[in-house]
């Protein structure tokens, strides 16, 4: 079966290769491990909590309906950093395609940590669809807002963690010219620089940044990772190097941050605000292949 689900994950396998698979906890929807032919793609902490007592850490915990930790807004800023939508049990809601096999998960206000829609008690509706390709995954979302009468204000964002061989030897292409929201130095300017590399924390945010700009990550000129988006406008490029990644208990080996570079696609830089009745889609595709997924379908 290229289905199995448990109480607490769902694991899907791609009928015309065994080694090709995804693993998604409830807790969160968060996929936790994706291979190809047997290849693990996504970095996970070893010190992950996997079993519902925090976000995981690794793989691609979902961030909804803010990014970071707000302080302006008087309803979003009551929530914790990144949201309630990582901290949520979501519903599974099944199997909608056998080939490529692909699920959905669903979340509400109804069944959402109560902890945190007490203090964020807005109307929504999240679907989250997981397709697992021969060759791709790709990660799909649909927000709707019920309400009858009042508009939804929110960001999203896949905080995907990608496994690499060497961080010092990687780097990100196809995002120069772009306008970049540095966090550390808490500046904005045009990055000119034809690639990133890394040699310290980096915490950035490019903004506004095409769809046709396939984001790829790549070592000694051999692409590890694409990443193509679809209104996500965003994207987020993270690595905390060896302090940050001392200082979080949930961060193993501490070594680890150089195995892992997150790539996030998001709509961060500004708020969705989408009006009663109204759905919202967004989706990524992660693959190896920055040619062959030019367009998302």
């Amino acid at each position: 079966m290229s289905v199995q689900e448990t109480e607490t994950e769902v694991i899907l396998t791609h009928p015309d290769n065994k080694a090709t698979t995804v693993k998604i906890l409830k807790y969160g929807a968060t996929v936790y491990s994706w291979t190809l032919a047997g290849q693990e793609q996504l970095w996970l902490s070893t010190a992950a909590h996997m079993d519902g007592s925090k976000p995981v850490r690794g793989g691609i915990p979902l961030v909804f309906p803010v990014f970071g930790k707000n302080e302006t807004d008087e309803l979003l800023s009551k929530l914790p950093q990144h949201g309630l939508a990582r901290n949520s049990t979501w519903e599974f809601l099944g199997q909608t395609k056998s080939n490529p096999p692909t699920i959905q998960f669903g979340l509400n206000k109804n069944i959402a940590n109560p902890e945190m829609t007490k203090l964020w008690s807005e109307e929504f509706n999240l679907i989250l669809t997981i397709e697992l390709g021969a060759d791709f995954l790709k990660t799909a979302i649909e927000i709707e807002n019920p309400s009858t009468s009042k508009d939804l204000k929110f960001n999203w964002l896949f905080h995907t963690y990608l496994r690499i061989p060497d961080i010092e030897d990687t780097m990100i292409s196809n995002l120069v010219g772009m306008k970049v929201h540095d966090k550390l130095l808490q500046e904005a300017f045009i990055d000119k620089h034809p690639v990133i590399q890394f040699h310290q924390e980096t915490d950035v945010v490019y903004e506004k940044v095409t769809e046709e700009r396939v984001v790829q990550v790549v070592r000694q000129g051999h692409p590890l990772h694409t990443v193509k988006r679809d209104n996500l406008p965003d994207v987020v490029v993270w690595n905390p190097w060896t302090e940050k990644s001392g200082n979080m208990a949930d961060f193993e080996p501490k070594s680890g941050f150089k195995e892992m570079v997150c790539i996030e696609p998001g709509y961060v830089t500004d708020f969705v605000t989408l009006q009663p009745g109204k759905k919202w889609n967004a989706s990524q595709i992660l693959s190896k292949d920055k040619l062959k997924y030019q367009a998302i379908q």
